[in-house]
């Protein structure tokens, strides 16, 4: 029984303050463990995921490398385009159309710098479906072309050519700081190396030789070619004439009567010169009598030539006179005063004669019309091919068949405005400035 008390009293012995802090030392320990433990458990989760996120992302990659060379995103008739050759086509649209037009493109609203995508041609139509457009037009008429030329059984060596196209290739990754396999992914996209783009070059150059084939057996004889002059003759003469414009500065609230009586003062002022020229009196000493400070330098001087224009086109002659410069009824020393509504100005204009260098004319015209014959053909040829937006990324196919169409044939009148707009603009400094 006393065995049994020491026992229970053993059993029943009170924490010490030195027990109790043990303890709670073995308690955290324990929880640091279990801390550990997770932390080191949710790491490696991490890491895991981390490492799947990679791999998954060097597989889509990969995959995306793989679809873009080897898998089909667009059908042109029977031929199966990638992803890569659309790419050189479609670059080389976006290419060409930047190097013709840049300077117009802010009248154009086109920003370079943002995505084509974001971006309305039309109401209907993004840059980049233009662009997607220009590029399937293209790739539709190499392939009509080539394989025309296959049919026909026509050959033609590229060795110096390709040789050509090497050298410059060069010579521009030179000029641009960057190696050669760089230029060729920046030109032409992504996945563009020389081998898979030269493939494309090649087959170019083929078709472009055979489409100077055709226009060579599509001449026209000297018959056609003086009857198309005959029809045309604006197009290829020349004028030699002097002119002088009395312009005048309204302010831009102007009201119709401000420019009415603005024009009249000017038309006086013409009918003045055109006087005095009639008297005898010098044509050119009379731009210096009237024109204004900042102009008199362009007049006078010894070869008297201020106001003389040789060689002056229809096209590049001041609208306001061209028709009465161009009348085939013209003789040399006929005199005139012209309005110009459009720009408040009044002409003073006197012919002299009209040319036509005859072996040029020829040259042109036949140029002209063996190209519209060429044309004609291919466009034929590319009749019979049908576009299969195999990737679905060809949004401008979806757009109605007669939207498309007003854009086709809207597209010259679009960019001539532009180009309108632009050179009026230039052509508003350029007064203001004198």
């Amino acid at each position: 029984m006393s065995n049994n008390k020491k026992t229970e009293e053993k059993s029943e012995k009170v924490m010490t303050k030195y027990d109790r802090k043990m303890e709670k030392r073995r308690i955290e320990e324990e929880k640091e463990l279990k801390s550990l433990k997770r932390f080191k458990i949710g790491s490696i989760i991490i890491i895991a995921a981390i490492a799947a996120a990679v791999v998954i992302s060097i597989g889509m990659s990969a995959y995306t490398k793989y679809a873009a060379v080897h898998n089909t995103y667009v059908k042109i008739g029977d031929h199966e385009i990638t992803k890569v050759e659309y790419d050189y086509y479609y670059n080389n649209a976006v290419n060409s159309y930047l190097s013709m037009y840049g300077s117009y493109l802010p009248y154009m609203g086109l920003d370079t710098s943002k995505d084509f995508a974001q971006q309305q041609y039309t109401d209907n139509m993004t840059w980049k479906d233009y662009f997607d457009q220009m590029a399937v037009s293209q790739l539709t008429q190499v392939k009509a072309i080539v394989d025309d030329a296959a049919a026909q059984g026509f050959t033609y060596d590229d060795t110096q050519d390709m040789a050509a196209f090497e050298t410059e290739f060069a010579a521009q990754a030179e000029t641009e700081s960057v190696s050669a396999s760089e230029l060729y992914s920046n030109m032409y996209g992504d996945y563009a190396t020389r081998d898979r783009i030269l493939p494309y070059v090649k087959e170019n150059m083929l078709a472009n030789a055979y489409y100077e084939h055709l226009t060579e057996i599509n001449k026209p004889g000297d018959e056609e070619i003086q009857e198309y002059y005959e029809a045309n003759k604006n197009s290829y003469d020349k004028v030699d004439y002097r002119s002088f414009a009395f312009t005048t500065q309204l302010a831009e609230d102007a009201t119709e009567e401000d420019i009415t009586k603005a024009m009249d003062e000017l038309k006086k002022s013409a009918q003045a010169m055109e006087e005095k020229v009639k008297a005898g009196e010098d044509f050119e000493t009379l731009c210096v009598e009237n024109a204004s400070e900042e102009q008199k330098e362009n007049y006078g001087g010894a070869d008297k030539e201020g106001s003389l224009t040789e060689g002056g086109s229809y096209a590049g002659s001041p609208a306001a006179i061209s028709a009465w410069l161009f009348d085939e009824s013209r003789k040399e020393g006929d005199l005139t005063i012209l309005p110009d509504e459009t720009n408040h100005r009044y002409y003073v204009a006197q012919f002299i004669k009209r040319t036509n260098d005859a072996d040029a004319t020829s040259q042109s015209i036949s140029s002209t019309l063996s190209n519209q014959k060429a044309g004609e053909y291919v466009k034929a040829l590319t009749e019979k091919y049908e576009v299969t937006d195999v990737a679905g990324k060809l949004a401008y196919l979806t757009i109605e068949e007669s939207t498309t169409e007003a854009v086709e044939t809207g597209t010259e009148a679009a960019t001539e405005t532009a180009v309108g707009n632009a050179s009026a603009e230039e052509t508003e400094s350029s007064s203001a400035a004198e």
